[in-house]
């Protein structure tokens, strides 16, 4: 009789308890599926950095920005920077009470509000009241050349923290250079 031929049976092993041969393949086949994963993350290798960059929360260099007053904002730099010609990583820290200036940059800017609240607005007219706040997980995309406005709220119970990627230089222009380019709100 050919293998085809034959009945179905189901072999039971002495370990059934009870399950249908159905549902233990079903069982088994996933336990074995999974051992390869486990086997390997066992047997993992040393990341090569020439490949793979990793940076851990505790290796994040923070340096307080330039030219405005203390612990209103720092950035740390990822990977490329802001002056530097190429693609740009940077994470920026805005400390309650402090919004930058109407300005604008030379390229788009793609922002991802990763904790904290970022109150932001497009326009030439400071105006801290008509900002939009943007909650961690939010997205904000800057438009090459168009003047906008940002920073954190008076009374805000912690800093935002922003992740932003571009092309660099970015090339910053205040629409009002007679004016500070950062303001305490």
């Amino acid at each position: 009789m050919a293998a085809d031929q034959l009945p179905h049976a189901s072999i039971m092993l002495p370990f059934d308890g009870g399950l249908g041969s159905t549902r233990r393949r079903i069982l088994l086949t996933s336990l074995l599926a999974a051992l390869p994963l486990a086997l390997s993350a066992a047997r993992a290798e040393a990341i090569n950095p020439s490949e793979t960059q990793v940076t851990l929360p505790d290796q994040i260099k923070w340096t307080a920005w330039t030219g405005v007053p203390p612990r209103s904002g720092e950035m740390a730099a990822l990977y490329g920077g802001l002056d530097k010609p190429g693609p740009y990583v940077v994470l920026m820290k805005w400390y309650p009470g402090y919004m930058s200036a109407p300005h604008s940059y030379a390229t788009d800017r793609l922002c991802f509000v990763l904790s904290g609240t970022w109150w932001v607005n497009s326009g030439g007219t400071f105006d801290p009241n008509a900002t939009v706040p943007v909650p961690a997980g939010g997205f904000v995309r800057r438009v090459a050349g168009t003047p906008h406005y940002d920073g954190v709220r008076k009374g805000a119970a912690e800093p935002a923290v922003i992740g932003i990627f571009g092309i660099a230089p970015v090339d910053l222009k205040l629409l009002d250079p007679s004016k500070p380019g950062w303001r305490q709100v």
